[in-house]
């Protein structure tokens, strides 16, 4: 334990995406541009649903919770890329690390429980339609959501704390942009065969990928039941927007955590950290937006009234 404590960096060197002066300018002004978009825009869709009573449903419930996710998992990763981007000073300390690597998990693991929550709610509005109300109940639908941040604590605290004990006696330099565990692993002078057990296990468990993949089964059944052509797409589209969001972060998580690790793969490693780090917190917003008349047409009055006083 005390060869542990030595061999720990009391800081780590973000590497980041790019040490070219030109292309690090550019990452910059991308990377504002990503922060400003999703802040605004998730801030934007809590305020519609908040002030519109029509939307105050289970399905918008469990949005509002997804843009709080959004908005927090960018404001833990995007601020510290866009100050090592053009300073000269990539460090950062242990704590801090430690602390990103924790809020990032958590937020991960809960958005994948909420996601499969938002599945069964489809599930339940399209299969079990008389029976919705019953079901998706305000006090059922708020157990789902604590259930949610709950499972994401107790899963962030089990993959961390093994991954804080580890020796990081090879280097500490962090080949990525911000501390993840992947990365780490690569530089721990430890076996570390029990620390990817602990990130399969938890991918096979904690992103509820089965439950939700178990709930669009039984919504693709039902609707192909329908033999009006305007019946299936309507129900289809019911469900589009989220079915997209699933496959985007479902996709990138698992080719994080599920895959065999390995060093031939950093920079793809990068690529789809950013996906569901920076970028689709910045599109679920416009997803579920754009494809929905009811929030567009909220967006609407509450500029009529902005714009207009009435």
């Amino acid at each position: 334990m005390e060869q542990s404590n030595q061999s720990t960096p009391a800081r780590f060197i973000l590497l980041g995406l790019s040490n070219v002066p030109p292309l690090q300018f550019i990452c910059f002004f991308v990377f504002f541009l990503i922060y400003t978009i999703t802040v605004l825009g998730n801030i934007l869709l809590i305020t519609v649903v908040t002030m519109t009573p029509s939307l105050h449903t289970p399905m918008y419930f469990f949005l509002s919770n997804l843009s709080v996710i959004d908005i927090t998992f960018s404001c833990t990763i995007v601020p510290k890329i866009l100050v090592n981007t053009l300073s000269t000073d990539k460090s950062i300390s242990f704590v801090e690390c430690a602390i990103q690597m924790y809020i990032h998990l958590v937020l991960g693991a809960t958005e994948s429980i909420l996601l499969a929550a938002m599945a069964y709610d489809r599930f339940v509005a399209i299969c079990r339609p008389l029976h919705y109300k019953a079901i998706m109940n305000y006090r059922f639908c708020a157990c789902l959501v604590a259930i949610s941040w709950g499972v994401g604590f107790m899963n962030s605290l089990i993959l961390v704390l093994p991954t804080l004990k580890l020796p990081f006696c090879r280097s500490n330099h962090i080949n990525h942009f911000f501390c993840e565990i992947p990365p780490l692993l690569q530089i721990a002078c430890m076996d570390i065969r029990l620390n990817e057990a602990l990130l399969y296990i938890s991918a096979g468990t904690i992103s509820a990928f089965f439950l939700t993949l178990i709930s669009y089964v039984y919504i693709v059944m039902t609707i192909l039941k329908i033999h009006s052509i305007k019946g299936r797409h309507s129900l289809f589209s019911t469900c589009a927007s989220h079915l997209l969001v699933v496959t985007l972060y479902y996709g990138t998580i698992m080719f994080m955590y599920v895959r065999p690790h390995s060093t031939n793969y950093r920079t793809m490693d990068k690529i789809v950290s950013l996906l569901y780090t920076a970028v689709t917190p910045m599109l679920n917003p416009f997803i579920y937006s754009m494809r929905n008349k009811d929030v567009i047409g909220s967006i609407n009055s509450l500029h009529k009234q902005v714009c207009f006083g009435h």
